[in-house]
């Protein structure tokens, strides 16, 4: 063979060695680019609850694990009726009230904070609630809400305003969430929040009585007329309803009567 055959030959295989080099060049890049891509961050506990709240799709699965329980545990004081108004009377007056409001279950994830909760975690808080379910008190799906409404006749005091006030009675579940990504993040799958074995995630579960009404106490306040206590009822909006003292917590010029739940008619 001649000499310029061989040169020709050898720049051939030369060449073919360079576009191998430079095929398999993107391929290594991309082998460095993936593993790269793949060291997220790892979920903070705000984000695992935001993602838990939200059902992201990050997310294989999230759990609300439960560490301690509290039944009979009373839900703040909410004014449930329009307030009636006997001022300047000196006998009292018979009236009627239009009491309403319901329960369902909700989700504390910090101090006055409450957040909905995704398909997952809520399904999670529903097999957990039916842990607490007794043979007088039941656990309500978590997209239920049980209403209470119905009218009543009762006695205002002389020179007094009225109004119904009530306050449910709940089972506080309290415990941490877990949550199970389906990506790796900083080389873990599984996060919580606040933290493993924390207690500070409040599940507040209303229990039912059997016959479907609301556990809880209910009590008619009448407040006398004059007094800061009477124009504060007087003056704000059910929205400040949660301000309102507990039962026999109102003072000198507040007298509670509790209602038994045998007289309040079942939904």
């Amino acid at each position: 063979m001649s000499r310029t055959g061989r040169r020709s030959t050898s720049r051939s295989h030369r060449s073919k060695k360079k576009r191998v080099t430079l095929m398999l060049a993107p391929v290594a890049a991309l082998a460095v680019i993936v593993p790269l891509m793949n060291q997220a961050n790892a979920a903070t506990p705000s984000e695992v609850t935001a993602d838990c709240s939200a059902d992201s799709d990050k997310l294989a699965d999230c759990q609300f694990v439960d560490v301690q329980f509290k039944a009979n545990s009373l839900g703040p004081n909410e004014r449930v009726s329009p307030v009636t108004d006997n001022c300047g009377s000196t006998g009292t007056a018979t009236k009627t009230f239009n009491i309403s409001t319901s329960v369902t279950r909700t989700l504390q994830v910090e101090e006055g904070t409450v957040t909905e909760a995704g398909t997952k975690l809520g399904n999670s808080l529903f097999e957990v609630g039916l842990e607490f379910s007794t043979s007088t008190i039941n656990i309500t799906r978590d997209d239920k809400t049980t209403t209470l409404a119905f009218s009543r006749t009762d006695t205002v005091q002389a020179d007094s305003t009225a109004f119904f006030m009530w306050s449910a009675k709940r089972t506080d579940v309290s415990g941490f969430l877990k949550a199970t990504y389906k990506e790796a993040q900083d080389g873990q799958t599984v996060f919580f929040a606040p933290s493993e074995g924390a207690a500070t995630v409040h599940v507040f579960y209303p229990q039912i009585l059997n016959n479907g009404t609301p556990d809880g106490r209910l009590w008619l306040r009448n407040v006398k007329c004059g007094t800061a206590e009477a124009d504060s009822a007087l003056n704000s909006t059910k929205a400040l309803q949660d301000e309102e003292p507990g039962f026999g917590e109102g003072g000198a010029n507040v007298t509670d009567v509790e209602i038994p739940l045998t007289e309040v008619p079942a939904p």
